[in-house]
């Protein structure tokens, strides 16, 4: 704000000094009418004879030169000083002056006219340990000086703010001119965002043990402490923090404090290398809290470099022994229930070491398997068996460096089910004997026993075979995270080779077994249409019987009937009797005659029931006259042949009734 201050009282004495205009924002409209152009503006204010002012302007000490000339004139304010969070500043350098009212002050020329040339403005710029100085013409943008940047510093354009202009944030088509106004010095820094962004990033070491003779590749987040990355490297060395001798990290690393984005590492990848020092020099404060070797509070990095120099247990440091300050087990001490053990497992591997994690199993190894080995072929998985054991000194590093990196955790993820177990308690332990031993045989089991403590944690990847299960590897502790993802992929690709050989056999079954099934569906519904076909015909059989009975009855009931009305008839009469006697013939619909004598008192039901005695009753049929038409049948039954005319002889036919005659 000072510096702010000083420069707008500056700008201010000069404005008045070259134009007698008091008033800045007056002066700063000017400006903008002439698009920014200084002698532009100056000369619409101070009338010359010769049109265009040669700009010049004297300096003690310093000759007078016009703008195109000499750039360092051209802008004669002195540098302010910049505060140690700037990271860059832009001034075209110019000799002190001695007169505030004459350092911009034009000196106006008799009689010539000078074009005007381009004033040149240096940038300097810095970013983390680099410094770039970038000379650019007036009218350059700054989108212009970002490019340069991205050429030399290869920060992306779309991730680079420049901070310390006048005018806080602009644009990238704004030009340089605009921002300075040759008076305002700039302090410009990419922003830290590209830094926050580094935050985000993963370092991997590459660190060789010189007496061991063996390198690791770790991979460490950017916050991840320089302190922390040295407590790591105890664990796996078993050379206290203090006892550590480090060659690579660079000077800037002075503090164990400093983040590995801090520190200025390479990266992604960084070389160091760790030995013992010869002569340690450790003291040990007896009031020290105890506590887990990777929670050292002090910053010197350990407090417990040789634990044998002051008569205490190495055990009790590492988190081994029965000191009262040692972390819950993974495991509780002969839990009952398998997926409550597997749970409060999950639980404090979480509490440990976060959440990135792998999926663990919740059930006994029984249960995982058959998820892993008995499904459909193209279902199957590897199981991945991992036994802890909180005694060996190669827990920590391997929980928080392998199982917890997010390649290793993905590819088990997606292609193991992970199945874990504390085997830090000899009652886990044997328990889980007892299971292998039940599970993959007893050579699974023995092998497990001659594991020796500091060769734990293990890794067993299990492949479900046709008839038993086969151990395929078995990953020790003392590993790194590309050996494990190396051995993860040999597993796989035997895995992946023994799988497409089972899908293959399971689609060449299940294409066998649809087969048969097609063939039975099709011996079933054959089977079933000749049921049916054979129940349609015992129906049709049974109905014809039916029916046919049905008849035989209606016909014998018609024959009694016949016979009854037959018997029941009166005589025929004589011709010669004395009564009168009427002469009948009736012809039937097949064309034969009927003949016989009624007495003329005979009731016409006696005619009806003659005709139902030769089989053509008189609900089936009607019995007519010739000439004139009549239906007999519709006569009153009690009428005699001689009140029906049908005396003394008569011609008669029989003719089916329809269901007209009936309604």
């Amino acid at each position: 704000e000072v510096i702010k201050s000083n420069i707008d009282r500056y700008g201010r004495e000069r404005t008045k000094a070259c134009t007698g205009i008091d008033n800045i924002a007056e002066a700063i409209a000017l400006l903008e009418l002439n698009n920014w152009d200084l002698v532009a503006a100056i000369n619409g204010v101070i009338p010359q004879e010769n049109g265009i002012l040669q700009s010049t302007f004297t300096s003690e000490g310093s000759q007078t030169s016009p703008f195109g000339e000499n750039s360092q004139a051209a802008a004669a304010a002195t540098a302010p000083t910049a505060p140690p969070s700037s990271a860059a500043s832009s001034s075209p350098p110019s000799s002190s002056s001695s007169s505030s009212s004459s350092a911009f002050c034009p000196v106006l020329p008799s009689r010539h006219i000078v074009e005007r040339q381009p004033r040149m403005l240096n940038f300097h710029i810095e970013y983390r340990t680099r410094s770039v100085e970038v000379v650019l013409e007036e009218a350059s943008t700054v989108g212009e000086i970002k490019q340069i940047l991205e050429t030399e510093l290869h920060v992306p354009v779309s991730k680079m703010q420049l901070k310390g202009w006048k005018s806080g944030d602009v644009s990238d088509s704004v030009s340089t001119i605009f921002l300075i106004n040759l008076y305002i010095y700039i302090y410009t820094t990419v922003q830290n965002s590209v830094q926050q962004e580094s935050l985000n990033q993963n370092y991997l070491l590459i660190i060789s043990h010189r007496e061991a003779q063996r390198e690791y590749s770790l991979n460490f987040p950017a916050t991840r402490t320089i302190q922390e990355v040295k407590r790591n490297i105890s664990d796996l060395t078993n050379i206290p923090v203090r006892h550590q001798q480090w060659d690579g990290w660079p000077a800037s690393a002075s503090d164990d404090s400093m983040t590995l984005s801090s520190s200025g590492i390479s990266y992604p990848c960084h070389h160091l290398t760790v030995c013992r020092r010869s002569s340690p020099a450790a003291t040990l404060e007896p009031s020290e809290e105890c506590t887990d070797v990777h929670m050292v509070s002090d910053s010197e990095g350990d407090d417990f470099e040789d634990a044998s120099e002051f008569g205490v247990d190495e055990s009790e440091i590492f988190g081994m022994g029965s000191s009262s300050c040692r972390k819950s087990p993974m495991m509780p001490e002969n839990s009952e229930n398998e997926g409550d053990a597997l749970l409060h497992f999950t639980g404090e591997f979480s509490s440990r070491y976060g959440d990135c994690h792998p999926v663990f199993f919740i059930g006994s190894l029984e249960a995982a398997s058959q998820e892993a080995f008995f499904g459909k072929a193209r279902d199957r998985k590897l199981l991945a068996i991992y036994l802890h054991n909180d005694d060996s000194v190669l827990s920590n590093v391997f929980c928080s460096q392998m199982m917890c990196a997010e390649s290793i955790v993905s590819y088990l993820s997606q292609n193991f089910i992970t199945w874990a177990w504390d085997v830090t308690k000899e009652a886990n332990k044997a328990r889980l004997l007892t299971m292998c031993t039940r599970h993959f045989g007893s050579v699974v089991a023995q092998t497990i026993r001659t594991y020796k403590t500091d060769q734990f944690p293990l890794l067993l990847i299990v492949m479900g075979k046709r008839t038993s299960n086969e151990v395929l590897n078995v990953i020790q502790g003392n590993t790194t995270v590309d050996e494990l993802m190396m051995r993860l992929m040999g597993a796989m690709e035997i895995f992946t080779s023994q799988q497409q050989e089972d899908i293959r056999d399971e689609d060449e079954r299940e294409a066998r077994e649809m087969v048969k099934r097609e063939q039975d569906e099709a011996y079933r519904l054959s089977l079933e249409a000749d049921r049916k076909k054979r129940e349609a015909q015992e129906r049709e059989e049974a109905e014809q019987v039916r029916q046919e009975r049905i008849r035989k009855e209606q016909e014998e009931e018609r024959e009694a009937i016949r016979l009854s009305l037959e018997q029941a008839l009166p005589p025929e009469p004589k011709e010669e009797e004395g009564e009168p006697v009427s002469k009948l013939r009736i012809r039937t619909p097949s064309g034969e005659f009927l003949e016989r004598r009624f007495l003329g008192s005979c009731k016409l039901q006696v005619l009806f029931d003659f005709v139902a005695s030769k089989g053509y009753p008189s609900d089936e049929f009607k019995l007519l006259t010739t000439f004139p038409r009549r239906n007999i049948t519709q006569l009153d039954p009690a009428w005699t042949l001689l009140e029906a005319k049908l005396f003394p002889q008569e011609t008669l036919f029989l003719e089916a009734k329809d269901s007209d005659d009936e309604l």
